[in-house]
Formats: structure tokens, sequence, C-alpha cells
């Protein structure tokens, strides 16, 4: 994810990073020689006028821009309930580390119950991109529960099972009431039932069918638009044409950029800050020192 300061508007005018240029310089280069080329034989292909102009464009771009909009704002959708899902996280797990240390018995008998909601929340990043699912874990579970969850498919689940079992082990112990062990309970449906949420976004990308059609129209009113422009715009037609299709383009590569708010891209969730943020607050509760927060790259990224 992109952190940085908003720099002034003329310096936004020409910023790159997060311009996804590098994402579309390609498709840009070629609709511009194209566009170059289109000019040069006045609009004939072979010889023969291609008659087009303005307005039909006019038209197709009103149709093509709804039709960008509905992509943008389905992919936003995705983006948007998957932070709302980890913000449930970080409430969840808050939660439930102030009921153990204040509704228990204190001591260090409570601080694996709150590392293991941090190793739950690292699992939980691993699993949705799809990483090791034992990575980051080191020293937040018992060794032989990490062990037991090398080549499982759903880590954060089986820890959800262990701290269950935690709170089970409180109640017959006498150290936890079965009514407060319930509530407790709770906070760890929560939990579930954010990771249940994020694995639907992960698992149910927007249908590819409305990828590819917004993609062969937008490639195709772009390779076109010259054709309909040189005639009343001349040699402008190139500057115009490349404007044009990197707004389309643009907005077409952030859509399929953000579809998928898991992954490592720059403009997906920080996960590994959101993780980092849950460690140093859980640790903090504890009365302990947190490690030092994650800090942007040289080129304000912060995944």
């Amino acid at each position: 994810m992109i952190v940085r300061p908003r720099p002034h508007w003329i310096r936004l005018l020409f910023v790159r990073r997060g311009s996804l240029i590098h994402r579309i310089f390609w498709q840009q280069l070629f609709v511009f020689l194209l566009s170059c080329a289109v000019f040069v034989v006045h609009g004939e292909l072979f010889h023969w006028k291609v008659t087009l102009t303005a307005a039909p464009f006019s038209l197709m771009g009103v149709a093509l821009a709804i039709f960008l909009g509905f992509r943008i704002n389905a992919s936003y959708d995705r983006y948007w309930e998957a932070r709302k899902l980890w913000g449930a996280v970080l409430i969840a797990t808050r939660n439930l580390a102030r009921q153990a240390l204040t509704l228990t018995a204190r001591g260090d008998g409570v601080r694996p119950f709150v590392l293991g909601l941090v190793a739950f929340a690292t699992a939980m990043r691993n699993q949705l991109r799809r990483q090791p699912c034992d990575t980051g874990l080191e020293g937040l579970l018992p060794e032989d529960v990490r062990k037991r969850l090398t080549g499982t498919r759903s880590a954060p689940n089986l820890i959800l099972v262990w701290l269950g079992q935690w709170l089970a082990t409180q109640r017959e112990a006498g150290q936890l009431s079965p009514i407060l062990a319930q509530h407790m309970e709770a906070g760890l449906d929560d939990l579930s039932a954010a990771l249940g949420g994020c694995e639907r976004i992960a698992n149910t990308p927007l249908p590819f069918t409305y990828s590819v059609i917004l993609h062969r129209s937008s490639y195709f009113y772009c390779m076109l638009l010259p054709f309909g422009l040189v005639d009343s715009i001349g040699v402008m037609t190139p500057l115009v044409v490349a404007f044009v299709s990197y707004t389309f383009f643009a907005l077409e590569a952030l859509s399929d950029e953000i579809e998928e708010p898991f992954g490592t891209m720059p403009n997906d969730l920080a996960l590994n800050a959101i993780v980092a943020g849950i460690d140093a607050s859980l640790r903090e509760m504890l009365g302990e020192t947190p490690p030092p927060a994650p800090q942007p790259d040289a080129d304000f990224v912060l995944r």
C-alpha cells in the first residue's frame, strides 16, 4: 500500500509512483504510435479512407465510462469490505486481550493466550497471501501447536480452536466463570466471522467475462479513436488519444489491482502494517515493549 503525504498539486501532475504508468506503459506507447501513424496517413488504411467522426465515440465513451465506473465500484467494494473485516479483527483481538487480562487470574498464564491472538492475525495474513502458514509465528505459539500447523490448509482456524481450548481450561480450573467464558467465546466467533469474510473475498473473484468485455472495449475504443479525431484536430490527435487511453487503461489496471486486496501490490491493503499494529497494541497491554513500527520504504510503499 502506498503511504505518502499528498504533494503539491503541481508535483501531483508529474508523480510516477502510484500513477500505474509502469503497468500500462507499453499499451500507452502502442496507442500513441498508432495515433501518430494515423495522422501521417491522414486516416487512410490500405489506401482506403476510414470515415469516422467524433460523434459515435462520444456515445461509446459515455457508455464505456459508465461500465468502467461499475467495475471500479465493484473492486473498491471488495477492497473496503476487506479493510473493515481487518478492522474487526483489530477490535476483537484487543477486546479479548483486555478480557483475558482483567477477567482471569493475572500472571504469565494469560500471556500465551494474548500472543495466540497475535498468531491468529499473522496466520490469517499468511493464508490470504498464500504464504507458508508458519511465517512469523516464532515465539507466538507453543512449539507443539506451531508444529501442528505445518502443512494445514487453515492455520488461523486451528489457532482459534487452540484459543477456545485455553478458555475451556481456564473455566475448568475455576479461573473463568462460565458466563464470562461464553462472552469471550463470542469474541472468538467474531474472529472466525472476519476470517470467513476475507476468505469469501479471496476465493470469489469478479466474473472473468466482466473483465474481458471491459478490456476489449477499452482497447478497441482507443485504437479506433485516432480515425475519428484526425480530421478535426489533426496534429493534436496523438496527444488527445494518449490522454484518453491513459484514463481508461489506468482505471482498468487500478480496478484489477484492488480487486484482490490481500496481495502485495502497491495499492493492496497494508497487511504487514495492520498485523504489526495488532502485535504492538497487544504487547503493550501485556506491559511489554513492542517492536518498532514498520516504516514506508524509499518508494513510500508499506505492504
